[in-house]
């Protein structure tokens, strides 16, 4: 938890403390994902709907222009006919994108036990 210079508190916590939002719009139903495929390599708008196996076009598009908001995510157009646009992680977005790939790397690895767990639970 660290303050401004006026002495307001930044901390998730806080229910006005953009890093909340912030937090939101990275672990939401679909920021992560882009994230990570943005991750292994920049990407053209339907590259990414393909990697990401029931994002909608609507879903994907807002889920690009709020990361963009962020900072996280950069679009990039190349002026051709049709206009070739890319996304890619910004230096922010490459480092918080670490740290979710991580995660997914976690998850994925002990995706056994989460198995297990429900099974006990459902008994």
């Amino acid at each position: 938890m660290t303050t401004t210079e006026d002495e307001s508190t930044i901390s998730v916590f806080s229910k006005d403390c953009l890093s909340r939002q912030v937090l939101l719009d990275v672990t939401g139903r679909w920021g992560i994902l882009v994230l990570s495929a943005l991750y292994e390599r920049q990407c053209r708008f339907n590259v990414l709907r393909r990697r990401i196996e029931g994002i909608s076009e609507k879903m994907l598009s807002q889920t690009l222009l709020t990361l963009r908001r962020d900072g996280l995510v950069n679009r990039h157009v190349e002026a051709t006919i049709p206009p070739k646009v890319t996304y890619s992680l910004s230096p922010l977005g490459t480092t918080v994108a670490k740290r979710a790939v991580e995660l997914v790397a976690l998850l994925e690895a002990e995706v056994d036990q989460f198995e297990r767990a429900c099974a006990a639970f459902e008994e």
